[in-house]
């Protein structure tokens, strides 16, 4: 679906462009005609050498400077809005929300609560567990003896981890034991097996919810190679069950399994507070998803019959060589105290 630019353009913060969903955002507003400013601790990474955007190299998040940073980036150009596209930009933006707002600057997102719900991933499981909603069974490093049976099939991966950065899979307590030595901040969860499934998420400010379901045909580093759309009322049911669960609002992704071999057919695994990596999938097959969500951002009513999607729609990724140059000429990281 060709995007369709917007009445008035506006000047919009991408966080973390040089992962997948920062980097397409980036790509989905620069068509609806806004003027970006892209921001990353990496000076090398691909979002922050777009054409026609402002690219700022800026601390790490968790540097005790990020925010400042962040506050004088949006004063500096004029932003009207930023858009988190990474999950450690979250905590410390939250903490400045109300200092970007008295500047000007729009944020859309849920409570500081809801927030941490969805990044630590053993308060995700809690949440989901109270509300009776499928999800693997996780615990501590502590509590392996109480996964019992399954045992045998076991992931073990960061508590607040992003992008399948340290993931590993295992077939034994013991190996899960080891492997927690390594992982930072290690949780561990019973294997699922089936069909992986990706749901495009636009929560509107009275709560009412599109969702665009997409199948992950395949993976490859956590990231969806190739996904098709698909339209399933058992796990879009679930995943509306979900986003009230969190308190979810904005625009956000909910992932899961569809599987014929456990008690439940549809398991949620997580939700990330931000677009999804392949989320072009969802506006390829029909939904104005980046439109909608800028809607929403600035106050303006979400039209979810934008919304709807065809399902039996693909889409695959690969990997392009977006430019080469001098490295003395990248943006340069600002000193920090």
């Amino acid at each position: 679906m060709a995007a369709q630019k917007t009445a008035r353009a506006r000047r919009i913060v991408v966080t973390g462009v040089g992962a997948n969903p920062g980097f397409g955002l980036t790509r989905s507003l620069q068509r609806l005609g806004h003027q970006l400013i892209c921001t990353d601790a990496e000076p090398l990474v691909p979002g922050l050498l777009l054409p026609d955007t402002i690219g700022r190299v800026s601390p790490r998040a968790d540097h005790p400077a990020y925010a400042a940073h962040m506050i004088r980036v949006c004063r500096e150009t004029r932003a009207d809005a930023i858009v988190v596209g990474i999950e450690n930009d979250l905590i410390p933006l939250l903490a400045a929300q109300r200092t970007l707002a008295q500047n000007g600057v729009r944020m859309w997102l849920p409570t500081a609560a809801s927030v941490q719900t969805c990044l630590d991933k053993a308060a995700f499981h809690k949440a989901l567990t109270n509300h009776g909603i499928p999800t693997p069974r996780s615990v501590l490093p502590h509590q392996i003896h109480e996964l019992g049976s399954v045992a045998d099939e076991l992931v073990v991966k960061p508590r607040r981890g992003h992008g399948a950065q340290d993931v590993y899979f295992c077939s034994t307590a013991e190996q899960a034991r080891v492997l927690c030595e390594l992982v930072p901040d290690a949780l561990v969860q019973e294997r699922i097996r089936g069909a992986e499934f990706t749901a495009d998420c636009l929560v509107d400010r009275a709560g009412r919810a599109s969702v665009i379901l997409r199948r992950r045909d395949l993976v490859k580093g956590g990231l969806s190679a190739v996904a098709t759309t698909f339209d399933d009322a058992r796990v879009e049911a679930r995943v509306r069950q979900t986003l009230t669960a969190v308190g979810a609002a904005g625009l956000c992704c909910v992932q899961g399994f569809i599987t014929s071999t456990g008690p439940e057919p549809v398991v949620i695994t997580e939700l990330n507070v931000r677009v999804a990596g392949g989320f072009a999938l969802a506006e390829a097959a029909g939904a104005d998803l980046v439109g909608q969500m800028v809607n929403g951002l600035f106050h303006r009513p979400v039209d979810h019959d934008r919304l709807t999607y065809q399902p039996g729609i693909f889409l695959t990724h690969y990997t392009e060589t977006l430019t080469s140059g001098d490295q003395s000429l990248l943006p340069r990281a600002e000193e920090t105290p």
